[in-house]
């Protein structure tokens, strides 16, 4: 995730009924963007632009699933166990526990190669 992951930069992510209704969706099982614009009841380009915001947050996490035909497709989730918003004599600290760990991001990296 990158540094710019604040409280203002989730909390504006998270502030999107559409970017919430992901992260729950995919809370406990991998979904393709299709899967996921049917469950959130909105068009894919709609899902497939709200996954960009929560990828490039580190929120939900791609993985390749193929098909016995030969193609593929991705499949999105949720990789957030808790948010936690702490306030302390600074202002405002976000702490995020994540599913995965970095070993399995590696994975996935070489998995998409």
């Amino acid at each position: 995730m990158g540094e710019d992951c604040d409280v203002e930069t989730v909390g504006s992510v998270l502030e999107d009924a559409v970017a919430r209704s992901i992260l729950v969706h995919a809370r406990t099982e991998s979904l393709s963007a299709s899967a996921l614009a049917e469950r959130c009841d909105v068009s894919t380009v709609t899902i497939y632009r709200r996954l960009e915001t929560l990828r490039e947050h580190d929120l939900v996490v791609a993985s390749t699933v193929p098909e016995r035909d030969g193609n593929h497709y991705k499949a999105y989730r949720t990789n957030v166990r808790r948010l936690t918003v702490s306030l302390t004599e600074e202002g405002f600290e976000l702490e995020i526990e994540r599913k995965d760990t970095p070993a399995d991001r590696f994975t996935t990296l070489i998995e998409e190669m």
